[in-house]
């Protein structure tokens, strides 16, 4: 029995695109497009959940108080080229650049980015995606490990990311972004 060359798979790599993973079943699995690689990620930890909801409660307010932008929690997609779409824990956009945000999610590069590792996702987080927001253009990445209780806060030069605060515990955390707002840590882990 042959098989119709029409019913086989392209050689090669398949690249994935937008179109592809907005045609993805709604099963409730947490999927991402990392330059053109299907990824799925299992649903997050307790503590992941907590320090997101946590920040989310520190964050909005302030933002919206000061009209600096707005602030958006998973899951919203952002879509930082054709075959890369990401779906981070926290991100910010700036008032200048609301225009980026639209009903399909953020298309472009957000201003911050918070990625808050869980034991299944951490190397990806670390490494794929702070690469592929480093060559997109996100000036400011957060990683969070809740289990650790460690902030580490990277802003984007002309070599990459530069770590410029490691911060642990219950420490007072006072971000550049966003000038006058001052958070214990403390009060994120849960």
């Amino acid at each position: 029995m042959s098989i119709d060359a029409r019913e086989q798979p392209p050689a090669g790599r398949i690249v994935l695109t937008y179109e592809d993973y907005r045609a993805l079943p709604a099963d409730g699995r947490r999927y991402e497009i990392l330059d053109g690689e299907l990824c799925m990620a299992p649903s997050p930890s307790r503590a992941h959940q907590e320090f997101a909801a946590n920040l989310l409660v520190t964050l909005k307010p302030f933002v919206a108080a000061r009209h600096l932008g707005e602030v958006f929690i998973a899951p919203f997609d952002v879509i930082l080229a054709k075959t890369t779409v990401v779906v981070p824990d926290l991100v910010f956009v700036s008032r200048g650049r609301l225009d980026i945000v639209t009903d399909r999610g953020i298309e472009g590069s957000p201003d911050l980015v918070v990625e808050i590792l869980s034991p299944d996702s951490a190397r990806r987080d670390r490494v794929e995606k702070a690469q592929l927001y480093a060559r997109y253009g996100v000036r400011h990445f957060w990683l969070a490990d809740p289990e650790a209780r460690t902030l580490e806060v990277f802003e984007l030069g002309d070599e990459g990311y530069c770590r410029t605060v490691q911060l642990t515990g219950g420490t007072d955390f006072a971000p550049a972004l966003f000038p006058g707002l001052s958070i214990p840590l403390a009060s994120l882990w849960g």
